[in-house]
């Protein structure tokens, strides 16, 4: 089969990443078990087990299944292969994880999860197979050549990784990048018993507006209305201004990105459209899964909602604009977002918030939407330096050089 250049490709590279995330964090503590490293392999029927754990071991290796079919497929193996080189390096992964979880004393490795691993990404590469048994990706590869330019797996994967960034509740509706407060947290671990240890968190200005620790080093007993002292509270919200920018940057942003891969005309009208309507349901869902159900929607501020009209009509503007062109008010969109979002105070509702997450079944999911949210500025800042420093590809998939990655 022809090779072609594939989003597949790094999308699972990125997963594969996030796996290894979830199954090794926190990443501390390893130590020598006390038996053989494979001894998990003839284990029983774990003792204590949950329907959540069962679902989640076997749904988060699907996509990833999928994923690696797709683009063993697109390198120019056959279907054939490709579902057994799938299945083969995503049971390999689940076998690496399992093995060194016995090495962590927060983890234990369990023969069940990598059956079900290992079916996952079966189930995954089948889905594929019989995709393209029926034609479907090569179906998806004409509407890809009708919808994107050439070279374009780059800019599709930070346009899927987007919502996923969205789901680790930020500062401000739509303000990624928000890395400040981790950066203080390392900073002082680095600087500690140094002769640099005078150069603080604090006296670099990495320390919040409530002036505490930084939201990502919260305290033990999180921050409450009845126990932050109320001279502080002003302090937490950020000038309406600055707040409007954020939101309004935070959406510009991929669109931009978009409008780089993007076929000008009535398909970027319709990505802006796509671009806003699931910003708006996955910050929802955020909101939902953090604050509970009752406070889906209590993003929704009279401002937000400001931001938001004013950033579609600022997409709909540029998305007539050339993809070079496009990448260069990117950068600068980008550039603006990361400097105000390192300005947002830390919510001192956050840190509570997040208490259901670190201690209980989430901690995972939420450690992984967390790093894309924080990496992703960052990513599409590079994508776009680099956009801007190739010649831009010419046709919609005539010839070798401008085949459309799938």
């Amino acid at each position: 089969m022809t090779r072609h250049r594939s989003s597949a490709v790094p999308l699972a590279w990125l997963y594969a990443a996030l796996i290894v995330y979830a199954s090794l964090y926190p990443f501390f503590g390893w130590r020598m078990p006390g038996f053989g490293p494979l001894d998990y392999l003839a284990l029983g029927w774990p003792r204590w087990w949950t329907s959540f754990d069962f679902v989640a071991n076997f749904l988060g290796y699907l996509p990833f299944g999928f994923l690696l079919f797709v683009a063993l497929l697109r390198g120019g193996r056959s279907a054939r292969r490709s579902t057994v080189l799938a299945v083969l390096l995503g049971t390999g992964l689940s076998f690496a994880m399992e093995t060194l979880q016995t090495y962590l004393p927060h983890r234990v490795a369990s023969n069940v999860d990598l059956g079900l691993n290992a079916l996952g990404v079966a189930v995954g590469a089948g889905i594929g197979y019989a995709l393209q048994w029926q034609g479907g990706i090569e179906r998806w590869q004409r509407i890809r050549e009708r919808w994107f330019v050439a070279r374009s797996a780059g800019g599709a994967a930070l346009l899927v990784l987007w919502p996923i960034g969205l789901l680790f509740p930020t500062a401000v509706p739509f303000g990624l990048g928000h890395v400040l407060g981790r950066a203080a947290t390392w900073l002082a671990a680095w600087l500690a018993d140094t002769p640099l240890e005078g150069l603080s968190a604090g006296r670099l200005g990495l320390v919040d507006r409530v002036g505490t620790a930084t939201a990502d080093a919260a305290p033990a007993v999180a921050p409450t209305a009845a126990t932050l002292p109320a001279a502080l509270l002003p302090t937490v919200a950020m000038a309406p201004a600055a707040e409007l920018a954020i939101v309004v940057l935070g959406l510009l942003a991929p669109c931009l990105v978009g409008f780089t891969v993007a076929v000008a005309g009535w398909r970027r009208a319709l990505l802006v459209a796509g671009a806003i309507a699931v910003g708006c349901a996955t910050t929802t869902l955020s909101t939902a899964l953090n604050f509970g159900p009752q406070h889906a929607f209590a993003w929704t501020t009279p401002l937000v909602m400001q931001g938001v009209a004013v950033a579609a009509i600022a997409a709909m503007l540029l998305s007539f604009v050339p993809g070079r062109v496009a990448a260069g008010f990117g950068l600068i969109a980008l550039t603006a977002m990361v400097m105000l979002v390192a300005q947002a105070p830390a919510d001192p509702y956050f840190a509570q918030s997040l208490q259901g997450w670190e201690q209980g079944r989430f901690i995972r999911f939420h450690g992984a939407a967390q790093w894309v949210g924080w990496a992703w500025p960052y990513a599409a800042l590079i994508y776009l330096l680099v956009r801007i420093a190739v010649r831009e590809p010419r046709g919609r998939g005539k010839g070798p050089t401008s085949r459309i990655e799938a």
